[in-house]
């Protein structure tokens, strides 16, 4: 949050009293009908992804009510504002309570989910990177002291996972064997992804989960008239910058604008042009999640109150 912030200061510090009026005007007049449409593709998004669940929960014996799904997803999208990764522990807590679903299992799940997404944002970096690689190297080639910094603490965190394992397996600890049990469930939550008899609407659920976001980003480039002939190809780009950004800080405050504008910038997008862009983008969906998440919060115990 803090670095989140940090950056927002920076940017503002770093930006002309004209180009701040400029992003202004930007995002004063932008066309919010595709904002709304923006919106719109972001709710399918949601209730696809919570329609998807389904298809893991049920080779454990497990049939989840749709609303209680939706509700789950769109409160763990909110608490990950406050505190990042928490809305995970909050969704599979959620089934618990209401569901009946054991919340290892639960959470098993949805670590499944977040390895299919990985593989779906690997996908898309791999295109992007294939459709752009020239702008792109030389962006990486002028942060070549932060990508050496990120590769040793990638190893230094695998080192710690192999540690871990290591320790878990052979320790008679009574606290290491609960865990050990804590891990069987989270395992079988996962596994469950290759036992699902519905893989092939898994697969199309989740191609276009990725479809929604990307197409989320794209109409908002209509709303301003600088940006409006931006190809599919930079979207990409700008769309990858963007989903590594939202895991940086607590749901991508101040990193996502700055992300958005460093790459159009790159692609010859005017700093205040790219910057209303990633600033309109942001505060749509985060509103869009507050929304959706409060409005979960306040009917979930209603929903379920003969529970």
């Amino acid at each position: 949050m803090a670095l989140g912030v940090f950056l927002i200061w920076y940017s503002y510090s770093t930006t002309s009293e004209e180009d701040r009026k400029t992003i202004y005007k930007y995002i004063k007049e932008a066309d919010y009908f595709w904002v709304a449409m923006s919106w719109l593709l972001g709710i399918l998004s949601h209730l696809s992804r919570a329609y998807r669940w389904n298809f893991l929960l049920e080779p454990m014996g497990h049939k989840v009510r749709f609303p209680n799904s939706l509700m789950a997803t769109s409160v763990a999208y909110f608490a990950n504002l406050g505190i990042p990764r928490s809305g995970e522990v909050l969704r599979a807590t959620t089934l618990a309570s209401y569901e009946n679903v054991p919340f290892q299992k639960a959470f098993g799940t949805i670590v499944a989910e977040r390895i299919v997404d990985l593989i779906m944002l690997f996908l898309i970096t791999s295109i992007a990177l294939a459709l752009q690689t020239d702008t792109i190297m030389e962006l990486l080639m002028k942060r070549e002291g932060s990508s050496s910094f990120l590769l040793v603490i990638g190893a230094i965190g695998l080192l710690s996972v192999f540690i871990f394992i290591r320790f878990i397996k052979n320790s008679k600890n009574a606290f290491a064997i609960k865990l050990k049990a804590f891990i069987n469930g989270l395992l079988e939550g996962v596994v469950s992804i290759f036992k699902m008899k519905k893989k092939w609407p898994f697969i199309l659920h989740t191609v276009f989960i990725w479809s929604m976001y990307i197409l989320m980003l794209w109409v908002i480039k209509f709303s301003i008239p600088e940006v409006e002939d931006l190809s599919l190809s930079i979207i990409l780009v700008a769309f990858v910058a963007g989903a590594f950004a939202m895991s940086a800080s607590n749901g991508g405050i101040g990193w996502y604008p700055f992300a958005i504008a460093t790459i159009l910038t790159a692609f010859g997008i005017s700093k205040p042009s790219g910057e209303a862009f990633g600033w309109i983008m942001w505060i749509s969906q985060t509103l869009l999640v507050v929304l959706l998440g409060v409005s979960s919060f306040l009917f979930l115990p209603i929903y379920n109150r003969n529970k």
